[in-house]
C-alpha cells in the first residue's frame, strides 16, 4: 500500500479530456483494415445524430429510471436456508 497520496499513480479521473488523437492520427491504417469497415448504408446515414458524443453520454450515465425502480429490503433467513440455496445456485 503506497506511503502516501503523492506515491501513488494518477487514476482515470486525472486524464478526463486527454486523449490518443495523436497516437491514433500516427497509425497506418492497412488496406485489409479498410476491407473490414462496413459500408455505411442510407439506413445508417438516417439514424445518425451529429455531434461529439457528450450528449450521448450524458444521457447513459448512472442506472435507466424505470416507472417503478426495484426497492430494496432485508430478509433474515436461517442459516440452513442459506446453505441450501447456495448449494443450489439461487443465492
Amino acid at each position: 500500500m503506497p506511503g502516501s497520496r503523492s506515491d501513488m499513480p494518477p487514476s482515470s479521473a486525472d486524464k478526463i479530456g486527454a486523449t490518443d488523437l495523436d497516437k491514433v492520427d500516427a497509425r497506418a491504417i492497412t488496406a485489409e483494415e479498410y476491407e473490414e469497415i462496413p459500408e455505411l448504408t442510407d439506413a445508417m446515414m438516417v439514424r445518425a445524430v451529429p455531434g461529439d458524443g457528450l450528449e450521448l453520454l450524458k444521457r447513459c450515465r448512472g442506472q435507466l429510471r424505470v416507472d417503478q425502480p426495484k426497492r430494496q429490503i432485508t430478509l433474515r433467513l436461517d442459516a440452513d436456508v442459506i446453505d441450501t440455496m447456495r448449494a443450489r445456485g439461487l443465492g
